[in-house]
């Protein structure tokens, strides 16, 4: 009992200090005119799994992702997410198997995801914070 409680305790801690490094190093963007400012990771948890389809203000949402194995990528469904890339691609699998949804759009690099989210209005994604600019909007994470 002891054991499970200090393992608790000990990936909490591993949590709350790789999401600060996430937030540190990953940001999530989208369209400058999206009236949003922040977003819940509740939220965005939401939207990334299928769940959820709208911003939290009503508008449609459209998530892009960054390919597998990139920086950006690790940092953001490790660190908020919640999953491992072996994970995600399990939960994904089952849910198309089942065809109960769609994993969101994959593009290649930062500056390509970046120009499409400027490009579509409901879009959301996330980028390493090194390569923003005005063309998007960044939200911050509560």
């Amino acid at each position: 009992m002891k054991n499970n409680l200090y393992k608790s305790v000990l990936l909490a801690a591993l949590l709350m200090f790789t999401a600060g490094a996430f937030a540190d190093e990953v940001i999530v963007i989208v369209h400058p005119s999206n009236p949003l400012t922040e977003i819940s990771i509740n939220d965005l948890k939401k939207i990334y799994l299928g769940k959820k389809k709208f911003f939290p203000n009503g508008g449609k949402v459209i998530p892009v992702d960054q390919k597998r194995g990139t920086e950006s990528r690790k940092f953001f469904y490790g660190g908020i997410i919640g999953k491992s890339e072996t994970k995600l691609k399990s939960y994904w699998a089952r849910l198309i198997f089942t065809g109960r949804g769609t994993p969101p759009k994959v593009i290649k690099e930062d500056v390509l995801l970046k120009k499409w989210v400027a490009d579509q209005p409901k879009a959301i994604g996330y980028m390493m914070s090194n390569e923003v600019d005005n063309t998007v909007k960044v939200l911050e994470l509560k």
